[in-house]
C-alpha cells in the first residue's frame, strides 16, 4: 500500500498505472496483477486500507471533556497526517471525484463518511449529556454540519489553495460559539 502512496502522489489518479505501482515497489507488474485485477481493483483496497488508518486517528481526540476532544478532531482533521501530502490529497480528490461513477468507490468513501460522523455525533452528545454543549444541541444535525464544513475546508485547501488553520480557526469558533453551554473562549482569526 505504500508504494500506490507513493505512486498517486507522484502521478495522481488519472496518470496512475500498475507499472508505476510497481515501480513504486519490490514487485513486478506481474506480480501486481496476481493479486489484483487491475488498477481499480488495489485502488479498492487502498481505500479500504485507508479507512483502517482513519478510523485510528480519529478513535481517541485529546482532550479533557467532549469540547476539547471535538477541537482536538477538528485539529487532527486539518493537519495532513504526513508533511508534503498535497500530492496524495489531490489524489484522494481525484478518487473522490470518480465516486458518482463508479459503485466500489463510493461505497468505501460513504463508509469514510459514516465513520466520521459517527465519531463527530458521539463527541456531540456525549457533550449534551454532561452539559458540556447546550441543551437544544441536536448531535445529529451537528455532526452533519461539522463534517461538511471540514470536508469542504479539505476540498478547498487542495483545489484553490485555502488557508487551513484559518479555516480551522472559523470551525472551532463555531464549536465555542454554538455549541458549548455558559461562558465560552472563542478561536479568533489573526
Amino acid at each position: 500500500m505504500a508504494a500506490t502512496h507513493s505512486a498517486l502522489c507522484k502521478r495522481g489518479y488519472a496518470e496512475l498505472t500498475m507499472q508505476d505501482i510497481a515501480d513504486e515497489s519490490e514487485l513486478s507488474k506481474s506480480a501486481l496483477h496476481y493479486h489484483f485485477d487491475g488498477k481499480h481493483d488495489l485502488l479498492v483496497s487502498f481505500l479500504e486500507h485507508l479507512l483502517d488508518r482513519f478510523e485510528e486517528r480519529i478513535a481517541a481526540p485529546d482532550g479533557e471533556d467532549p469540547a476539547e476532544r471535538l477541537h482536538s478532531l477538528v485539529d487532527t482533521m486539518v493537519t495532513p497526517p504526513e508533511p508534503r501530502s498535497d500530492g496524495f490529497q489531490t489524489a484522494l480528490l481525484e478518487i473522490q471525484a470518480q465516486a458518482p461513477h463508479d459503485e466500489d468507490y463510493r461505497e468505501r468513501l460513504e463508509r469514510f463518511d459514516e465513520a466520521f460522523v459517527s465519531r463527530l455525533r458521539s463527541l456531540v452528545a456525549a457533550g449534551v449529556e454532561d452539559g458540556t454543549f447546550r441543551a437544544d444541541v441536536d448531535p445529529d444535525e451537528a455532526a452533519s454540519l461539522l463534517a461538511t464544513y471540514l470536508k469542504g475546508v479539505q476540498m478547498r485547501h487542495v483545489a484553490a489553495g485555502h488557508s487551513l488553520e484559518r479555516s480551522a480557526a472559523v470551525i472551532h469558533r463555531h464549536i465555542d460559539e454554538r455549541l458549548v453551554a455558559g461562558e465560552t473562549t472563542v478561536v479568533t482569526l489573526e
